[in-house]
């Protein structure tokens, strides 16, 4: 049932694209209501310190290590389809497991047994996205590659929306009612994820794949042969210090909006609902983009955008909490969501279309492998830092002394997660640098994708002036689910790839 085929037609590839589609709805709901603010919240209940969330953070993407013996697995097997399903659908009863934390562990040993569930989800999961990738390298055609991720993305983003809101009023509902019994809230919204995941795993398994054509060869060879290739060493290159710049500030977002700025858990969720929402509005137009130009001229661009929305995190308490600290969290979310878009769609794209056919499997695990080390490392060390600099500060004031008075004027405050918001800063900038040496075709200058992005929002804004544009902006969840309809209808212009 779940071997793969010599050749697929047109029927077979665009089945495996809808089931495709269903699986990134399943699994985002897996994801939205298994991690991020959920996750790190239930952590904090269980008395988890900065470091310990670090550590927690880390897990995922060192799990990913695993992915190395996982080529050797699928050299061996050669059916990406049987691995994908059997790691996917028991990694993701650990979920399960998670949620039964509080009944089944005292506080003592609660942290412990998140940290050894969590780790052994993540590992079933590194396996399932080593063998998906090399799978969907060989499934979905590469001249509408932009286009169908930026879709599934679209409907995916819209699924994390609905129920991240879904969520969060949960939890409020649930504190009012039970108050005593908080972190329960937690473990109904895991079960919840927990079920979704496994529907996501049978949508898998209903994927058709394509015969794996590929040479046997000795598993060191399989990594070490992606690191020849100039252009795809650049590339890691970039991608590892990138993910240690995301990864050394991102898991702490929610800890300093709860801990730092002592904002209520339903704020927090809108804020993530606020960047989600951009990250979806803009998922199409950076698809477009990326097929019109390159990956690598988005990447820029975005994460360009990302970096100086990091530096701007430092300015929301200086010295203290302010009046225009709020707003300053909206804006620096809203940028964040649009630049995110961008940044996983053409990391996304870029190791597929910079990886030679039939090597995809070799490339992507190369690559993961060097990301995995450094996206590890950086949430660790960013717990390291949040602690050490708990209790220092840096600060740089103008003063102004005068028969009227004194005046002072802070121009530097640095204090806590300021510390490493600007070394993520500065390591940003490290990165972009990294990616001048990329090469992919079709790429052009900053400049000119600024030009095309502007150029689209000024189109969306003028249709949003008319009153067919107003009729369409009431009607944006439902207008992206009409995408959802009409993208059977763009899949009968795909060609067999055989």
């Amino acid at each position: 049932m779940l071997k793969p085929k010599n050749k697929l037609n047109e029927s077979d590839i665009k089945k495996g694209l809808r089931y495709v589609i269903r699986d990134g709805i399943a699994s985002q709901i897996l994801v939205t209501l298994t991690g991020g603010t959920f996750m790190v919240a239930f952590a904090l209940k269980l008395g988890a310190s900065n470091s310990v969330i670090g550590l927690l953070a880390a897990i995922p993407p060192l799990a990913q290590i695993i992915q190395l013996p996982s080529v050797y697995l699928i050299q061996k097997v050669k059916n990406r389809r049987a691995i994908t399903t059997f790691a996917a659908m028991t990694g993701r009863i650990f979920f399960f497991l998670i949620a039964l934390i509080p009944v089944l562990f005292k506080s003592t040993l609660a942290q412990g047994a998140l940290f050894v569930f969590l780790l052994l989800s993540s590992a079933f999961a590194a396996v399932a996205t080593c063998s998906w990738n090399s799978w969907m390298r060989d499934l979905i055609p590469q001249d509408n590659l932009g286009n169908f991720v930026s879709k599934k993305m679209s409907i995916a983003m819209l699924t994390g929306v609905f129920f991240s809101i879904a969520g969060g009023f949960f939890i409020d509902y649930w504190i009012q009612w039970f108050p005593e019994n908080e972190i329960f809230g937690f473990s109904i919204l895991f079960i919840t994820g927990f079920f979704a995941g496994e529907a996501g795993a049978y949508f898998i398994s209903s994927i058709p794949e394509p015969q794996l054509k590929v040479t046997s060869m000795n598993i060191f060879k399989v990594i070490t042969v992606p690191f020849k290739d100039a252009n795809f060493r650049n590339l890691v290159k970039f991608t590892a210090t990138w993910s240690f710049t995301m990864n050394i500030v991102a898991p702490f977002f929610t800890v300093y909006l709860l801990k730092m700025l002592h904002y209520e858990m339903s704020f927090v969720i809108i804020l993530s609902v606020i960047s989600q929402i951009f990250n979806l509005m803009f998922l199409r137009i950076w698809g477009r983009i990326s097929d019109k130009f390159s990956n690598k001229s988005v990447l820029g661009v975005c994460a360009t955008i990302y970096i100086l929305c990091v530096l701007a995190w430092t300015f929301t308490t200086v010295p203290d909490i302010h009046s225009f600290t709020r707003p300053l969290i909206i804006i620096i979310h809203v940028f964040m969501g649009i630049a995110i878009s961008g940044i996983t769609l053409g990391q996304s794209n870029i190791g597929l279309k910079l990886a030679p056919q039939g090597q995809a499997t070799s490339f992507l695990a190369a690559n993961t492998f060097i990301i995995s080390i450094t996206a590890g490392l950086a949430p660790i060390l960013g717990g390291y830092f949040a602690d050490f600099f708990e209790v220092r500060s840096l600060s740089w004031v103008f003063t102004w002394t005068g028969p009227e008075g004194e005046f002072i004027l802070p121009t530097l405050s640095l204090q806590q997660w300021d510390f490493f918001f600007f070394i993520a800063f500065l390591t940003g900038l490290i990165a972009l640098q990294r990616l001048v040496f990329v090469r992919e075709r079709g790429e052009v200058e900053e400049r000119v994708v600024v030009h095309e992005l502007l150029s689209e929002v000024r189109t969306r804004m003028r249709n949003f002036s008319s009153i067919g544009g107003l009729h369409y902006m009431v009607d944006f969840p439902f207008a992206i689910l009409q995408q959802a309809k009409s993208l059977k209808k763009s899949l009968t212009r795909v060609k067999s790839k055989g």
